[in-house]
């Protein structure tokens, strides 16, 4: 029988729609899934399997539910890297700041209410809320992409939603957010119901400037969500973590399934935040080729959105897939996240940047200019 997704009864907002996914291709050079190019130092990975060694003792056993080391753990990460002081009470972890989301989602969202977000955007805001029910709203961009924040507050006073997504550094685009910005739409996102303000800062090692943490004091409906993902390299750890008020931390578990987080994960997140004194120093070696890679695409006569971020959108093109498909010929796998006239390309190590400039470089020698 051949059967098809619509040929199931699947609610109906769900129906067209197509997974969240980047292509990957077997090419020499991927730079399109923003991940970190460099594999953990061995001291890490050695250390990671001292924890898991451990962990794999008590398997038999469910994990911490509650994961209070490693929450502890996080909070100190935040407090030394931010100079903004949280504490076990502030931070909730999860697999992957998706599920972070999610459960922010399923707690403050769901059927019969809404959330907005500033499009373009981070995809999985928008996909998360119509999983779990969630009304979804796209708010207003300039055409620099940065917030409209008249437009963003009226949208906000109409629509009242129950959350107000604002991502920064933003992707794909890489902008950051302003701090007056975020405070703007939180007192506007405040005076229409009061409403949950969530600030993902997925990105935020890689700004030029600081996290928006302070911005939680004496404000209880502000969220700020992270992930290992990026700055860690630990994108195959799958972890994420939020801070806010403690009453937050405390509503979302809730709906937090039994014992989410694996002893493994919480063994091998813990392993790492041993070594963040490294693994941001791989950091600043990425911004430094963000950098180079917004000054030569400027060189070649491109357009570059300003970054804060560990990737870099170009264009204009006419045609960005066209575009996207030669610099795939040339055995590097950029993204076309369907933002008309734009790509995406993630920071790499020199040598990947290296041949994605070379690609591009060839492309505008075809082409003429």
């Amino acid at each position: 029988m051949n059967l098809g997704i619509d040929d199931l009864p699947v609610r109906d907002e769900l129906r067209g729609k197509s997974p969240y996914g980047a292509p990957q291709l077997d090419v020499p050079v991927r730079l399109n899934t923003n991940e970190n190019p460099y594999p953990l130092p061995e001291p890490l990975v050695e250390r990671i399997a001292e924890r898991v060694r451990e962990a794999a003792r008590d398997l038999n056993r469910y994990p911490d539910r509650d994961a209070v080391e490693l929450r502890t753990r996080l909070a100190e990460y935040l407090t030394d890297t931010s100079g903004y002081e949280v504490g076990l009470a502030n931070v909730w972890a999860a697999n992957g700041s998706n599920e972070v989301i999610q459960q922010l989602l399923q707690t403050f969202g769901g059927p019969g209410r809404s959330a907005i977000g500033f499009e373009p955007s981070y995809s999985m805001h928008g996909l998360i809320a119509r999983g779990t029910g969630t009304g979804w709203i796209s708010g207003p961009r300039h055409d620099d992409f940065t917030i409209d924040v008249a437009a963003a507050r009226k949208a906000i006073a109409e629509h009242r939603p129950d959350v107000v997504f604002v991502t920064t550094p933003n992707n794909p685009t890489g902008t950051a957010v302003p701090a007056e910005t975020v405070l703007a739409l939180y007192e506007a996102a405040q005076a229409a119901k009061p409403s949950m303000v969530i600030v993902d800062e997925a990105y935020i090692e890689f700004s030029h400037g600081d996290s928006l943490l302070p911005l939680l004091e004496d404000r209880p409906n502000l969220v700020v969500s992270r992930t290992m993902s990026k700055a860690f390299g630990a994108a195959g750890l799958r972890l994420g973590y939020l801070a806010a008020h403690p009453a937050v931390v405390d509503a979302v578990q809730l709906v937090r399934l039994p014992y989410h987080l694996s002893a493994v994960t919480q063994a091998t997140a813990l392993a790492a935040l041993e070594h963040t004194g490294t693994l941001l120093k791989y950091v600043e070696q990425l911004k430094g080729e963000r950098d180079r890679l917004v000054g030569e695409l400027l060189a070649l006569g491109y357009e570059v959105t300003a970054s804060d971020a560990n990737f870099v959108q170009f264009g204009r093109f006419d045609d960005a897939h066209d575009v996207w498909r030669k610099i795939l010929d040339r055995g590097v796998l950029v993204r076309d996240n369907g933002v008309p006239g734009w790509l995406r390309v993630t920071a790499g190590t020199p040598e990947e940047n290296d041949a994605f400039l070379d690609a591009v470089r060839e492309i505008k020698k075809e082409q003429g200019s």
